[in-house]
């Protein structure tokens, strides 16, 4: 999520963190200390297998949803897709029924939280209860208030009172994982950032369990406020472990727990955050903050999953390898373009500017990183699991649920990146300059969810999933 730039403090989020950030400097001893309270419990003997998750949920026909960060801007983009694939008609339903998974980071998890506690039923009032309230009613949104200043300084403007009870009394009602595992839909994984061991940070069975804790009983509220969470303008959103509650690893984790030296780094970081994190002398308290931070296009857990398990088949499932036929995984990307003037004058940028440039840069080249990471993966991947298939007798074809008329090498994996960037240059320019922010007006919003729709229906890979999906000849 990359708050957009004003002259207005009340139009910026990064104005308020970089300047929040000098003071820091001078006014240290003046800061108001301002921290919020872990909310998950630990593992009990009530705790149902792996939480209540599903675990084989991809099926024949897959999509794969990542959605980016960008405030209500990448909300609303996210709409726009899920509404888009709802409009496509198969021969027994729609391409939203192919969904199976939606990773989602800053802005975006909102929309992808809803649609997952309230699912296509919800998606109707969506733009009334989510987009078109906004947030910022309710929240501290400048430092030069009185006491904002010594908030900011001491751990954020915003605390759960500002912004995640906002989402749980008026947007979730309370939800918690347990009621999205309950509606059987697409898995959500909402992404945070770890800030202290500086990795992703997951929401789902895997990660809670490593913390000993019941992701089931969860507020997904929670969830998103952590994934929303950018530093300064929010204070942490806060778990904890319960080292006496442990119970054993999952297997998913097995190649995190004996990763070798020569693993990528990306998976030797987070299996020291796992080691740490199932160390009571190293960690009791994971503090979270924006996801956009270590991945601002959420892609990083289906990376890692691949790269960290030792299966040919990883992170599908040997039942889900051999059923599946076609997996389509987007990329929807609602960040926006660089900005600012001094690109055009010798002398530039300073100050301000240039701290808000370099955060971008960072920002957006960690970004880029992982979706080409994505794309590289996939394609290893796809080769993995056709030879684990045609590696396979017909006995264990039978056992792992295939079915009778079934050819090994018919596997398709497409890669789809949509962005504004690929929109006709009106309505491209028009979202490019929507803030992000999260309060917007209707005419933003609808410009948004209009975009992303239009995106998705000119996207080739997904007409080509389709056609392929009802028999079209091309």
């Amino acid at each position: 999520m990359r708050p957009h730039i004003s002259s207005q403090p009340a139009h910026s989020f990064r104005v308020a963190v970089i300047l929040a950030a000098v003071a820091a400097g001078l006014l240290a001893g003046c800061a108001t200390e301002v921290h919020n309270r872990a909310t998950n419990v630990p593992l009990s003997e009530a705790t149902p297998s792996r939480m209540g998750a599903p675990e084989d949920f991809m099926r024949e026909n897959s999509i794969v949803l990542s959605f980016s960060g960008g405030g209500l801007r990448a909300s609303a983009f996210a709409y726009g897709v899920l509404t888009a694939l709802q409009e496509m008609k198969t021969a027994d339903g729609d391409l939203l029924d192919d969904v199976r998974l939606i990773t989602s980071v800053s802005g975006s998890s909102l929309t992808a939280a809803h649609y997952g506690v309230y699912g296509r039923e919800g998606l109707e009032r969506f733009p009334q209860e989510a987009l078109l309230p906004g947030f910022e009613r309710s929240m501290r949104m400048s430092v030069f208030a009185p006491g904002n200043l010594s908030r900011a300084l001491g751990g954020g403007l915003n605390a759960a009172e500002d912004f995640r009870d906002v989402l749980d009394q008026e947007v979730f009602r309370g939800a918690t994982f347990a009621d999205i595992y309950a509606r059987g839909g697409p898995v959500i994984r909402i992404h945070a950032t770890d800030l202290y061991h500086g990795v992703p940070f997951t929401f789902d069975p895997v990660a809670f369990s490593v913390l000993c804790s019941d992701i089931s009983r969860y507020p997904v509220a929670d969830a998103v406020a952590a994934s929303m969470a950018v530093p300064v303008l929010f204070a942490p959103t806060v778990v904890r472990t319960f080292p006496d509650a442990c119970q054993p690893l999952l297997p998913e984790l097995a190649g995190f727990v004996r990763a070798k030296p020569d693993a990528p780094l990306g998976v030797r970081a987070l299996a020291g955050a796992i080691s740490d994190y199932r160390d009571p002398a190293r960690a009791r308290f994971i503090k979270l903050a924006d996801g956009g931070l270590t991945d601002n296009v959420a892609v990083s857990t289906l990376v890692l999953a691949r790269l960290g398990n030792d299966t040919p088949h990883a992170p599908l499932t040997a039942h889900e390898a051999v059923s599946i036929r076609r997996v389509l995984v987007m990329v929807a990307d609602a960040s926006r373009r660089p900005s600012g003037e001094w690109i055009f004058h010798e002398a530039g940028p300073s100050g301000l500017d240039l701290a808000l440039a370099a955060f971008d840069a960072a920002v957006d080249s960690a970004a880029r990183g992982a979706a080409d990471a994505l794309r590289r993966v996939l394609e290893q991947w796809h080769r993995s699991v056709v030879a684990f298939r045609c590696g396979l007798s017909p006995a264990e074809v039978r056992r792992l649920g295939g079915p009778e008329k079934w050819e090994c090498a018919d596997v398709k994996v497409s890669f789809a990146y949509l962005s504004p960037d690929e929109l006709p240059d009106a309505l491209r320019d028009e979202i490019r300059a929507i803030p992000t922010r999260l309060t917007l007006t209707p005419e933003q919003i609808d410009a948004t969810i209009r975009g992303a729709r239009q995106g998705v229906r000119s996207l080739p890979q997904l007409r080509h999933y389709r056609d392929d999906r009802i028999g079209v000849q091309r």
